[in-house]
């Protein structure tokens, strides 16, 4: 360990060779032998503080970028306004504020890690001890621990990119490839689901390559509809957009959970047996199933009160 004499001969040689702080420091005070000592602690000092200092105005950026980010304007807008696209509107930002907040932590904390750990290293060069072998230590455990987590940092990646791009969020129903049901928490690493049985699945991020969001945006109910060769296909349509009309009149419906009027497309397949027409309907995420059971309990009881029948499509 070298001696506080030379600790201060060492200094006082740092101090000559930053014409700054340090040597500007030591003309202040003279001749004093304490003098390069007492300037390197003052210029120790203002280095932790203007660490410290950056380290806020970086957290005070990323916090006014992750606000900006977290309130957008309405991606419903070519939609009808009413209270079901008010739904939508509410679920995104409420997705885009937690996604914001998330990537906001992950950065403060990359930027204290990089802020901090700078000023440590400068202080510590100023205080005379040899940064070599600890930047060398350091540089070679970070590689041990790239080799040695692989999966982990995969898994934290994918992570980053999940929350970044949006691809699902607490609520959602996806299908994760090996696991499909209802997101009920997502992490850097993992994300966790509850299938359609009640069983909860932990799936590593990294392993998942590809994902099927039907929460999403909006989503669409569809019902086909089979009648015989024989049947009068301008009245099974004018039977269908009545149907339609009725479910887009029903006020609970239309403003919980339908965003558009629900749509005729006509003959939609031929079979050696039937003609297939199809009606749909966009309704809020995760609304499909309600809705499309509607759409066939009121289709089966137009064309029974009709006496069309309805036959099976090969």
């Amino acid at each position: 360990m070298p001696s506080i004499d030379q600790m201060a001969s060492q200094m006082s040689a740092l101090c000559e060779g930053d014409t700054v702080i340090c040597s500007t420091l030591v003309k202040m005070f003279g001749d004093a032998p304490w003098a390069p000592l007492v300037s390197s602690a003052i210029t120790i000092v203002l280095i932790l503080v203007l660490a410290f200092i950056i380290r806020r105005f970086a957290h005070r950026v990323i916090t006014r970028v992750v606000n900006r980010a977290a309130t957008g304007g309405s991606i419903t807008s070519r939609f009808r306004k009413g209270a079901a696209t008010d739904g939508i509107d509410a679920l995104l930002h409420e997705r885009r504020k937690q996604r914001a907040e998330t990537m906001g932590s992950v950065l403060k904390h990359v930027a204290s890690i990089v802020i901090l750990g700078t000023a440590v290293l400068t202080v510590l060069d100023r205080l005379t001890i040899p940064i070599a072998p600890l930047l060398t230590s350091v540089g070679i455990l970070g590689v041990a621990i790239g080799f040695g987590a692989q999966e982990l940092v995969k898994d934290f990646i994918a992570g980053m990119f999940m929350l970044l791009e949006d691809q699902y969020g607490v609520g959602d129903v996806i299908d994760a490839g090996a696991a499909v049901g209802t997101v009920e928490a997502v992490t850097l690493r993992v994300t966790r689901l509850r299938d359609s049985d009640g069983r909860v699945w932990y799936v590593r991020n990294g392993t998942i390559t590809r994902v099927g969001n039907e929460s999403q945006g909006w989503s669409r109910a569809y019902m086909d509809v089979p009648v015989a060769y024989d049947a009068d296909i301008v009245g099974v349509r004018v039977l269908l957009e009545q149907v339609a009309e009725e479910i887009w009149a029903d006020p609970e419906l239309r403003e919980s959970k339908m965003v558009e009027e629900p749509r005729v497309y006509g003959v939609e397949q031929l079979s050696d047996s039937s003609l297939v027409f199809r009606i749909s309907a966009k309704t809020l995420p995760s609304a499909q199933a309600e809705v499309a059971r509607e759409l066939r309990l009121r289709v089966k009881t137009a064309l029974d009160t009709a006496g069309i029948p309805m036959v099976a499509s090969a």
